[in-house]
Order: structure tokens, then sequence, then C-alpha cells
């Protein structure tokens, strides 16, 4: 409507300019605009309400980790030994006995293997914690760098087989860099496993080169891995005290293992295993399942995902701590004293009976009027209740009067009292300057001497008198 009007012959006449034709022109395109938007967006919703179940019932993605953060939280353990990896992973879902452990071991650094094994049974924490305290730096690098452990521990309650996959990833790709070679210190090996579904694979498996003694190799994930594939996610790594930089492995301290290494990885399955029989001599216990499972009063830590805090338990220890922490917050303040008159002030509208409660509790700092104002305003028992109000009212009324005229006369009283006083101190003084004043007159040799010229005459002619006698 609006172009027909533009290319009209009269639509210099009906508009008059340029600029009008062009605002119409503007307006026409924002409503095709609109149209055509709306019919987008209602294509849009059609097609995909078949999809919207399926999104309401899939899982959140923060509460999955992805490929690079998986690599990113594994990169700096991938390459130790299987067992040991194996008990980290365990002990990562318990940080907060992973920091007691570590504090434990510093404070006594110098017990032996056996002596270390005796002392772990009087300790609380999870099997797999007390391995670790055989091996000082790793715990150390769990304690230091505790988010890091807490993520690598929901990861792995999360998404057990993605790690493992990864573990996988990573050592293959260290192990086209060249990286990844058997040593004085450990042993690597290549191993063809048979997947659940039938198809084939190789791992590659990491063991001591010595089974009673353990390295802990320290690297550069950045460059051990060859290119770092996730250059959005760097790798975690953590250099412990006495590191020596510029080689490819740091091995630093030889760890006498003795029974403490008992975990162990089934890449077929895709799963972590214990060693029943290791496992039973450490810990004095007696299982039988070589299946590891997580504990979950060890955890002491909130779970990360609705599903992982389903499965240990619904919902963590320190969920429903802080939940039962505030419902008694809010039944405490509704318990003080001071919040009993501002609740009913906000919500007093709605119910009348707790009206008297605010005036009844003013009167009571003023313990001398309140109870005599009580008894006076005897009035029908039937309006006790609104009553109230008045009767405290007119109470200070009465008392009011009652003190005021007390001091009126008093006053009164105590005026008259200096007004005679000052009239009978006043005459004294007078006769006494009356009669004081005559006191200076000169006395009687000098009456009729006069004063000025007189006097100076006088003295003339005694100075005269004076000089006719000599």
């Amino acid at each position: 409507m609006f172009i027909c009007f533009s290319s009209a012959e009269n639509g210099d006449k009906l508009f008059g300019s340029r600029s009008a034709r062009f605002v119409i022109a503007s307006i026409a395109a924002c409503l095709l605009a609109m149209v055509t938007n709306y019919n987008a967006m209602a294509q849009q919703a059609a097609s995909s309400s078949d999809g919207a179940v399926e999104q309401v019932e899939a899982v959140p993605e923060e509460e999955l980790f992805s490929q690079e953060q998986i690599a990113q939280l594994v990169a700096p353990i991938a390459l130790h030994p299987d067992a040991l990896v194996a008990q980290i992973l365990m002990a990562s879902t318990y940080p907060l006995e992973v920091v007691q452990a570590a504090r434990w071991v510093a404070e006594n650094p110098d017990l032996d293997a056996e002596a270390l094994e005796s002392a772990m049974q009087d300790q609380p924490w999870d099997p797999s914690v007390k391995s670790l305290t055989a091996f000082p730096q790793v715990l150390e690098m769990m304690s230091d760098e505790l988010i890091w452990t807490q993520q690598l521990g929901d990861a792995f309650l999360a998404q057990s087989e993605d790690v493992l996959d990864t573990i996988q990833l990573l050592r293959a790709q260290a192990g086209e860099a060249g990286n990844l070679e058997t040593t004085a210190e450990q042993a690597v090996e290549k191993e063809t496993v048979t997947a659940e579904g039938g198809k084939s694979k190789t791992v590659y498996v990491i063991k001591p080169a010595d089974p009673t003694v353990v390295y802990v190799p320290v690297y550069n994930p950045t460059v051990v891995y060859g290119t770092w594939r996730y250059p959005a996610y760097a790798p975690y790594y953590w250099y412990p005290r006495g590191y020596v930089a510029g080689r490819l492995f740091w091995w630093g301290t030889a760890y006498a293992v003795h029974r403490a290494l008992w975990g162990n990885f089934d890449w077929r399955r895709r799963s972590v295993n214990i060693n029943i029989n290791i496992y039973n001599q450490y810990n004095r216990a007696k299982i039988t399942n070589s299946k590891w499972t997580h504990r979950p009063e060890h955890r002491r830590a909130p779970y990360r995902g609705k599903e992982v805090a389903t499965r240990y338990g619904k919902i963590s220890a320190d969920v429903k701590s802080r939940d039962q922490f505030r419902g008694r917050v809010e039944t405490g303040r509704r318990d003080l004293p001071s919040a009993r008159p501002s609740q009913p002030s906000a919500s007093l509208r709605p119910g009348a009976p707790e009206r008297p409660s605010a005036p009844t509790a003013r009167p009571r700092p003023e313990t001398p009027s309140a109870p005599a104002a009580r008894p006076k305003p005897t009035q029908p028992p039937a309006t006790a209740s609104r009553p109230t109000k008045p009767a405290a009212k007119p109470a200070p009324r009465p008392s009011q009067p009652a003190a005021k005229p007390a001091p009126r006369p008093s006053q009164p009283a105590a005026k008259p009292a200096p007004r005679p006083s000052q009239p009978a101190a006043k005459p004294a003084p007078r006769p006494a300057k009356k009669v004081a004043r005559p006191a200076p007159v000169p006395a009687p040799a000098f009456q009729g001497v006069g004063s000025g010229p007189q006097i100076k005459k006088q003295s003339a002619r005694g100075k005269a008198s004076r000089r006719i006698r000599g």
C-alpha cells in the first residue's frame, strides 16, 4: 500500500518530499521483516517440538567432562605405573582424606615401609589413601593441587571409561613421539586386548622394572606427548622439591613398595581392579570382590552432578548438612525475641489477635505506671482485648497532672522566703553608707581654708612673713 502511494502520480502532492517517501518505505521493510521472522520462529518451534522431551531428559553438559578436559586432568599421571595410577584415581575421590594423609606423612617422615603399614591400621581413611602414604611425592602433589585432585576424582566417578580411554590415548601419543620406552626404572609393554564388543585394540601397560621398588616419574606434559593437541586446555603439571629441569623424565626417589601397591587396570573391560591377596595383607582385610567400588562414607565432600550424587547416596552429606543448617537458621530467627515484634508487624494485617502483644510489650519497662494503670480502667469485660490500649494510655495521663501540682506549691513557698530576706539586707548597708560619707571630710584645722587660689595666697603670705622675720 505504501509502495503504491510512493509511486503514484499524486505522490508529491500527498507526501510532498522525498524524505516522507523514504520513511514510508522503511516502515514497509520493517513490517515485512517482522512477518518473515515470525514465520521462521513458528517453523523452528514446530520442528523442535518432537525433540523437547529428549532435551529435558538429557544430562546437562556442565555435569560431564569433555575429551579435552579429561586429557588436561590425566596428563600428569598417565605415564605412571598402572598400579599407581589406579590407586591415585581411587584416592582422588576422597580429597579431604588426601589432605589429612599428606599432613600426617609430613609429620612422620622417618617411618619405614613396615612401620608405616602398621601405623596405617589405626587411621580412619580409605585404603586407597592409606596406600599412597608410601609415596610422599604423590600425596604432596595431590594435596598441593587440591582443585586438580577433586576434578580428577569427579571425572573418574562420572566417566571412568572415558578416563581410562584418555590415558591410553595419551600413552599412544607419547609412544608415537618416541618418549615412552622401557628404562631402568619402569617397563613399557604393548598388549592386544579384545573389548566386550569383540573389537581388538592395542594398549600400553606400564610396570615397575623392579616389583619391590617404584619410581614416580615427573615430566612436562607439553613436551613428552609431542605437540599438545588441546591448546585451549593446558595440561596440569607439578614439580617436587629437588626437581632438575632439562630432562625428559625426572625419576626422583625410589620408594620401597612392600605391600602398598595393590591396584590394577582391566583394560579389556576398562575398569579398575584390586589385587585381593596384596590388598588383604596390607589392610588386614578379607575382601573377596576384586572390582573396586567407591565408598561414600569417606567422601565428605559434595559430588559433581546429580547422576553421581544419586548413584552414591542421593545427596552428599555436606548438602544435607547445609539444608539442615538453613532450616535451623530460619527457625532460630523466628524464635529470637527481637524478631517476634518485627514479624507480626509485617504480617499483622490479616490477623488481629497479635495486635495487643505489641502495646503490652512497651509498657513493661515502666514498672511503676504499668501496674497502676491496669486497675483504674475497670470497664466492661466484653471489650477487654481492645481496651488494653486505652487502659495503658490514660495511666500516664493522671500520673502527669498529679506530679505537676506537687512542684507548683513548692515553688511559691520557696520564692517568698528570699524576698523578705532581701529587703532586710538592703536597708542595713544604706545607713552605713550615709554615715561613712562624712568620714573623708578634712580635719577641723583646715576648715575655712578653702582650696585652690586661696591656699596659694596664704602660702605666699607665709613665705613673705618668713622673709620679714628673717
